[in-house]
């Protein structure tokens, strides 16, 4: 592919796969029992807890390495500041819940499922970001193996992206009972990807200095919602093994993806 052909492809191929993860509530039955409750809510804590780590914490690490003995600043700042984000968000949900009168309905409130997808749509920014500025410096370097390097970055975050739409799809589909409602709200988290990819494309020697705490920010707003919502809700079964069982496949599911794949 030409540089342009191969831009595109990076841009498009990482909304192209979470859509593709999303698709998988058509193929599922229609109730939800404790069992399958459990399995759901533990694979996508144990996704959500290895994308953060792998796919988050450790390139945020990296890429402050140019801070010697302090490159660990930025990952605590980002962590703490998305956790404080969407405690925030919660408190305000509650706030306005209270002064509607509106009803907890189902094992997830509706104020837990936004903000359970609101955290992974923050976690694809920075993902999205980053294939930008990998394109954008390939663009300036002018050279195929820097193109090359960072078309294949695209498809690795576009892979790990399948399991993150299937994290996403399915507890919406377990709240709504909506199919549709389900694949739509999968596929709208990954919506963000292309966009900031492009800005990241756009402003990539600018970025990449913020690019550090983006990647914190966001993991830090993945473990807020895991450990507030996801893993008690996985444990909320007279087979509590089961939801454990399941954080940790899921976990392992996602470090390969992401240690595989880059």
């Amino acid at each position: 592919m030409n540089n342009t052909a191969s831009v595109i492809f990076g841009c498009l191929i990482i909304f192209v796969c979470t859509t593709l993860g999303a698709t998988i509530v058509f193929f599922m039955k229609k109730e939800f029992g404790k069992r399958l409750n459990s399995v759901i809510c533990g694979f996508s804590a144990g996704v959500m807890i290895a994308a953060s780590f792998f796919g988050l914490l450790l390139p945020a690490i990296e890429n402050s390495a140019s801070y010697g003995k302090w490159a660990f600043v930025p990952a605590m700042v980002g962590i703490l500041l998305g956790c404080l984000f969407l405690h925030a968000i919660d408190l305000v949900s509650r706030w306005i819940k209270r002064r509607s009168g509106e009803e907890d309905i189902g094992s997830l409130s509706k104020i837990k499922l936004k903000r359970f997808v609101l955290a992974f749509t923050i976690h694809n920014i920075p993902e999205g970001m980053a294939v930008g500025v990998a394109l954008g410096n390939a663009l300036a370097l002018n050279e195929k193996a820097a193109m090359i390097s960072a078309v294949m970055l695209a498809v690795g975050i576009a892979i790990q992206n399948i399991p993150e739409g299937i994290a996403v799809a399915l507890p919406v589909y377990k709240e709504t009972g909506s199919k549709w409602k389900g694949f739509l709200w999968g596929t709208l988290s990954g919506v963000v990807e292309p966009i900031f990819a492009v800005i990241g494309l756009l402003l990539a020697s600018k970025i990449q200095i913020l690019l550090a705490y983006s990647l914190s920010f966001s993991a830090g707003a993945m473990l807020f919602v895991t450990f507030e919502d996801l893993i008690p809700e996985a444990k909320y079964s007279e087979t509590s093994h089961l939801g454990t069982w399941s954080i940790i496949i899921g976990f392992v599911v996602m470090m390969i993806l992401d240690v595989a794949l880059g």
